[in-house]
């Protein structure tokens, strides 16, 4: 048996949290780093020396000897240089360490080599770290030793962001000034702060280590660019919810427990829908710590899986025909005195300010859908919305029965005089209790659903950053805040004001709310009738970066400049292109090198096989109907792979970041399609034991 673990003991070890800069700091200096942390501000140097040194004390007693500056570039990951504590000798050549508050506070990491979207040129290097003083410093233990990691912002020298942290924090300040005033229109004078909170949950896909390393296209792109459905995949929702595997769960329990130290509250585990796919839920956070803690989460997947001889997947759809992978951004908005904005209360009808903070909410989500929809979008995403499990690529709103009923009674009459209970569930088993249902069921197509006491985003890609859409919700929201508090503000009679204005939003935007199939056909064409966008295409998605209507929004509460806007559509097409052109030439390198040579190996033994029939006096029909198959199948992917290559070379000669997306999404992609049709046709025809890759079958059940 595994030695028993105390969670309690365990959670937080590896973090200098709050509670340890309590114990070990002085208390004038503890109290400026709270107020700091809390309302904002600058810490003086002078506290910012008695910080670095006890952060550093802490470090070594648990053996970290080395430093970094952890900040999130605009690759989607994160980013880390590590420094050692040590200084210079004394005069007895004994070694000193070192650690200062400048130190802790600002970074100078090379800022030409990240992207950027032309913000820096290779002689532009300077950029800057900042220290996120509200995200607590912590260590990762690796193969290089223990690493203090102090989570930081990044930016140019210019001043412009340069990672996905720096604007998430800006819309969170924007948020919570605009909350506030619409709680103080509600008479509440005690809340100082408003906060958004955010609990990401994390689907993943496991594989063996040996599959995986003879794979180049698992190795090299993330997904499976080839490969024919097993007999058995999902269709007998046996995976869901099932018995979790012995090597499953001793990955989980290490995962768990790596999590646990760095303070990550990894909560819920289960497998998921598809063979060896499985998922991690956290408990909320405030946003910022939130998006930290979801890097951590996957890069010690990562890590976790390589010591148990597994490698995680993260890609949104390593497997077509089969559940993709997502990662569900819960979304919430409380007061520091602990009232969550989206509660409704038992009486939602009657909860007027609960009904505001929703209909501001619909406005926001209607007023900027495809905004929302890009903020979700990434090239691996383009594999998974609108199939299997995930929601549409169409923005819409999911309120269920009881909601949905209050806002129809609202726009057709005024009022909301009556709300639906949820009632009793009887079991009709005497021995198992009745209980208290909930007033609305669950909709798991639908890509923004209101859950209870929060909204869900699904369309999140579970290898993207949870900031950008965190970011955009923040910004969205708070724009929706400002314009009622603009109007409510400034009214001579309160209650009928803000009963107008939430009828006035319902009835503008209940296009929005949708609580059907968002799977089916119809409500494809029931959002075309509706007038509402279905961005299917991630370099599609990025127009709405740089339209009048996101850089108004963005600029007027400083979230983003036009120049940093511009700057992301930029990388957004060209991670495009890279990510599509790497898929390509695996593609070209597993036909030419692995799989056309092993069809060819197989056809040369199909047609000794059939002289040897034939010399011997038998009919080898089936033999020849095969050959003949395959034959005409590798046909197929012979012209499919030249037609491919000379693709490939047309577009290094596309000009502009842009329409070299667009040649990739429009040509290769189509190539790429075509050739991978009659290369999963042969896996089909050619023995196992000469195909040359292991199968869909091997690498989902073999874990």
């Amino acid at each position: 048996m595994s030695e028993l673990i105390n969670v309690e003991e365990l959670f937080g070890v590896n973090v200098f949290s709050m509670a340890k800069m309590r114990e070990r700091l002085p208390k004038n200096v503890y109290k400026e780093v709270k107020k700091v942390a809390t309302y904002g501000g600058e810490l003086s140097m002078d506290t910012a020396n008695v910080v670095a040194k006890a952060m550093k004390d802490w470090a070594i007693e648990k053996g970290a000897t080395h430093f970094t500056h952890w900040f999130q570039p605009l690759t989607g990951i994160t980013a880390e240089k590590h420094d050692a504590f040590v200084s210079h000798p004394d005069e007895d050549g004994r070694m000193l360490t070192e650690f200062s508050g400048k130190e802790l506070i600002k970074g100078e990491p090379d800022a030409s080599s990240f992207p950027s979207g032309g913000l820096r040129a290779t002689f532009e290097a300077r950029g800057y770290t900042a220290w996120d003083i509200t995200s607590p410093a912590f260590l990762k233990e690796s193969s290089c030793g223990k690493i203090l990691c102090i989570p930081t912002a990044f930016c140019s020298y210019t001043g412009e962001a340069l990672d996905k942290k720096t604007p998430l924090l800006r819309s969170m300040e924007v948020l919570s000034e605009q909350a506030l005033r619409i709680v103080r229109l509600f008479g509440n004078t005690d809340a100082t702060k408003v906060t958004a909170s955010v609990g990401a949950e994390q689907e993943y896909f496991l594989v063996d280590k040996d599959l995986f390393m003879q794979r180049d296209d698992l190795m090299y792109a993330g997904r499976t660019l080839f490969g024919a459905l097993p007999p058995k995949g999902q269709e007998m929702d046996d995976h869901y919810f099932g018995v979790i595997r012995e090597r499953v769960g001793a990955f989980m329990k290490d995962l768990n427990e790596e999590l646990w130290k760095l303070g990550v509250t990894a909560k819920t585990q289960h497998n998921e829908v598809a063979p060896a796919q499985h998922e991690l839920a956290p408990i909320y956070e405030t946003a910022n710590i939130a998006v930290d803690h979801n890097q951590l989460v996957m890069e010690t997947m990562k890590r976790v899986a390589i010591q148990h001889s597994l490698r995680c997947l993260l890609h949104e759809k390593p497997y077509a025909g089969v559940n993709g992978s997502g990662k569900h951004d819960n979304w919430s908005i409380t007061t520091d005195d602990g009232v969550n904005l989206l509660d409704p209360g038992d009486t939602p009808n009657k909860n007027i300010q609960f009904l505001l903070v929703l209909s501001c909410i619909l406005k926001a989500v209607d007023t900027h859908a495809a905004l929302l929809r890009q903020s979700a979008a990434d090239v691996g995403n383009d594999q998974r919305l609108g199939a299997d499990e995930a929601p549409p690529a169409i923005i819409s709103v999911f309120l269920g029965e009881q909601l949905d009923d209050v806002v129809r009674q609202l726009v057709e009459t005024g009022d909301a005089l009556h709300v639906k209970k949820g009632g009793k569930l009887k079991t009709g088993v005497k021995s198992l209790p009745d209980f208290e249902k909930d007033a609305t069921d669950r909709n798991r197509t639908s890509p923004f659903a209101f859950t209870g006491n929060k909204f869900e985003f699904r369309m999140v890609g579970s290898a993207d950053s949870v900031a950008s859409p965190n970011t955009v919700l923040n910004t969205i929201v708070a724009e929706a805040f400002c314009e009622a508090a603009d109007k409510l503000e400034k009214a001579k009679d309160f209650e009928i004001a803000v009963h107008d204005l939430i009828k006035e939003n319902f009835s503008a935007h209940e296009r929005i709310i949708f609580n059907g199939d968002g799977y089916s056909e119809e409500w494809v064409k029931e959002a075309e009738r509706r007038g509402l966008p279905n961005i299917k295409s991630t370099i599609e998605a990025a127009e709405a970066l740089t339209t009048k209507q996101t850089v108004d929004l963005f600029a007027k509460f400083h979230v983003f400049n036009k120049t940093e806007l511009e700057s992301r559509q930029e990388i957004i097409y060209e991670n495009y292109a890279k990510t599509i052109n790497i898929e390509a030439l695996t593609m070209i390198q597993m036909a030419s090198k692995k799989i056309i040579p092993a069809v060819i190996k197989y056809s040369r033994h199909l047609a000794e096989t059939i002289n040897a029939m034939t010399t011997a006096g038998v009919e080898p029909k089936v033999e020849k109907a095969l050959l003949k198959d395959i034959n005409s199948n590798l046909e197929k992917m012979q012209k499919a792979l030249e037609k491919l290559q000379r693709d490939e070379q047309k577009a290094a000669t596309v000009e502009g970041a842009k329409k070299r997306a667009f040649f990739y999404k429009d040509t290769i992609t189509k190539d790429m399609a075509a050739l991978r049709t009659p290369a999963d046709e042969l896996e089909m025809l050619v023995d196992k034991n000469t195909w040359p890759i292991p199968t869909y079958g091997e690498l989902m059940f073999e874990v």
